[in-house]
């Protein structure tokens, strides 16, 4: 049995539409069969079923394994969000971090944030504290990463037709009050994602997605804008 196979080789896992499993139960049973050979295999998952919350590639696949294969190919895509007020967004952005596979996300301010949006998806993330704005500024001018803020300001330019680079880290402000001034100030650039409705703007959580997106259609499948 290959080393690297999927539970869709080979295998024959319990599935989730079988008269014995509701539908919505995420995930599948105990791996039915000799077990796969290869230190990424998780004997307990395969005993007794995975249902995590995972790609079906790494359906019974071990937590370090998964983590050591996203490191492995991670984007150059950094993620900040500002968090004083124990923003309920926080854990959306994280979890659109993982989806996207950033390389980090950046939490600046209050150490304690809110993870139930995240959906355990932050086990799978570096995340970075950063107590002041001032610390995380000095830590982006170490590594030579630009800020990039996502906000609406009066000289904010176009997400749409802005060309990210590469290396960078897109910061979101807190729900209400969005970018604190002094993050503002050290952002090379701030960006706004265009709006048709009445509504004038968007939660970070919905606006964080759009903003990944936009990175990933530019670097990832070359669509530039």
């Amino acid at each position: 049995m290959s080393e690297n196979q999927t539970p869709s080789e080979n295998s024959t896992p319990s599935q989730n539409n079988s008269p014995e499993t509701p539908e919505h139960v995420v995930g599948v049973g105990p791996w039915e069969g000799p077990h796969p050979k290869g230190a990424h295999w998780d004997p307990e998952l395969l005993a007794h079923g995975d249902r995590r919350n995972v790609l079906d590639q790494y359906r019974y696949w071990k937590h370090d394994a998964i983590v050591a294969d996203l490191n492995s190919r991670r984007h150059p895509l950094h993620i900040a969000i500002e968090n004083w007020q124990h923003d309920f967004n926080i854990g959306t952005v994280v979890r659109n971090a993982n989806a996207f596979n950033a390389a980090a996300v950046h939490i600046v301010g209050r150490r304690r944030w809110n993870r139930r949006g995240a959906m355990v998806t932050d086990r799978y993330m570096t995340v970075m504290h950063h107590p002041t704005v001032e610390d995380f500024v000095t830590w982006t001018r170490q590594e030579n990463i630009p800020i990039l803020g996502i906000d609406i300001f009066p000289d904010s330019v176009q997400l749409e037709t802005y060309s990210l680079p590469e290396r960078c880290v897109l910061v979101f402000g807190q729900e209400g009050p969005g970018l604190s001034e002094e993050m503002r100030t050290a952002a090379v650039d701030t960006l706004s994602i265009e709006q048709f409705g009445s509504t004038r703007s968007i939660n970070a959580g919905v606006a964080s997605g759009i903003a990944m997106h936009a990175w990933i259609r530019q670097h990832v499948f070359n669509q530039h804008p």
